[in-house]
């Protein structure tokens, strides 16, 4: 039976953000506490109620357990409503989003935080034979397939830092398995000399096969097929090869990128329909180095900027600017070993980097703070404006 949620009583504006990842929930705590007092009902819609730390989902895909973190206990008490469902269209004229097919809900302003997910449909074969790490049970999946496999030999695709994480974990709880990381790009080729130099010597030490330069064309149930390079034989792979966006904004009729993201402004509006924010992976965010790529240390402050963004417009105000600058690339490379390297706001690398102890605290500190974060937000708001604005990287000509 369909359900609908109305526009409410009069008066009351309605946002509706949906997405519960690093940037909804940055999103939803900062405006949830920045419109307790006005006429605003915020409602966050995400499929599960469980927050999915992908920084760590390495660590679950290895066995080791998390903390349960729990998303409407989070926003108890904060005016914040949670809708639990998937979100399965959006209609930009009417201002409705449908969950689970069954059920409307009606916005005066949508966040619109959807993310990424990994591209499991370009490459054939990864869909049906490879595993992922787009969320908890999908790392459990592959946790429990590692701890039955015996021994064996673990492929996994994309050279990327993902794969690099993940490779690492992999061969140092699992010393039985022969892992082999495959992937187009050079190990750590954003780095420096140094700290791509340390990357490489631990994935050395922990006996990870790296074949680089080649791309993998196909996963087979027993391999995967390398361009040029014949077959190489796996009892497992783990695909981490690239992200894909949800297909709902370009079918809303929001003007997207080439990759599905949304196009925003300058303060992080859609083009072609300003009610619409876009936020994290799911926005095509333009700086002047170029346009954000998708990682927890800009997705959260874009969350945060579009919350404040609204409250300044609910007061009358007109929303700023959005600016963003890099400042650093942590890697885990195992429990005892890591690699951080600091950046220009361009991400292009600078002299410092961190290693070995002090680089995994770091690496720790970092991937632990979203959580405490977020629960500092819902009382102290402004204790999340702060970041990197990035100066003359950031600046934008025809910024509007």
């Amino acid at each position: 039976m369909s359900t609908s949620q109305g526009p409410g009583t009069a008066g009351t504006h309605n946002v509706l953000i949906l997405g519960a990842g690093y940037a909804g929930m940055a999103a939803a705590t900062q405006l949830a506490a920045r419109t307790r007092q006005a006429n605003v009902r915020v409602t966050v819609v995400n499929a599960q109620e469980r927050f999915t730390e992908r920084l760590r989902l390495h660590l679950t895909a290895t066995g080791q357990r998390l903390a349960e973190m729990d998303i409407p206990e989070l926003l108890a008490g904060t005016g914040a409503q949670f809708v639990r469902g998937w979100v399965t269209a959006v209609d930009a004229h009417a201002r409705t989003v449908r969950i689970d097919d069954s059920r409307v809900l009606h916005y005066d302003t949508l966040v619109y935080g959807l993310g990424s997910v990994t591209d499991t449909a370009t490459v054939p074969g990864v869909e049906e034979h490879a595993y992922t790490l787009d969320s908890a049970g999908d790392a459990e999946a592959l946790a429990d397939r590692l701890a039955r496999l015996g021994r064996g030999t673990v492929v996994v695709g994309g050279s990327g830092l993902t794969g690099v994480e993940a490779a690492a974990e992999i061969a140092e709880r699992h010393p039985e398995l022969d892992v082999v990381l495959v992937g187009r790009q050079e190990l750590g080729a954003t780095m420096n000399t140094k700290a791509r130099a340390h990357l490489r010597a631990a994935l050395t030490r922990l006996g990870v096969q790296v074949i680089t330069g080649t791309a993998v064309t196909t996963v087979l149930p027993d391999g995967v097929e390398l361009a040029g390079a014949g077959t190489l034989a796996a009892d497992v792979v783990l695909w981490t090869g690239g992200t894909r966006v949800s297909p709902l904004a370009a079918a809303a009729g929001l003007t997207v990128d080439e990759r599905g993201r949304v196009v925003t402004d300058a303060t992080l509006r859609s083009v072609s329909h300003p009610e619409v924010y876009a936020i994290g992976d799911a926005a095509a965010i333009r700086q002047g180095y170029g346009v954000l790529h998708g990682t927890c240390q800009s997705g959260m402050p874009t969350g945060v900027h579009a919350a404040v963004s609204i409250a300044r417009t609910l007061r009358g105000k007109q929303p700023r600017q959005f600016r963003f600058g890099y400042y650093h690339t942590p890697v885990s490379l195992g429990r005892n070993d890591a690699v951080v390297q600091f950046t220009r706001p361009d991400d292009s690398p600078r002299r410092g980097c961190l290693t070995g102890r002090t680089a995994v605290w770091y690496k720790e500190t970092v991937s632990a703070s979203p959580w405490p974060t977020y629960r500092r937000m819902t009382t102290m708001p402004s204790s999340g404006a702060f970041w990197p604005r990035g100066g003359r990287f950031t600046r934008l000509r025809d910024a509007r």
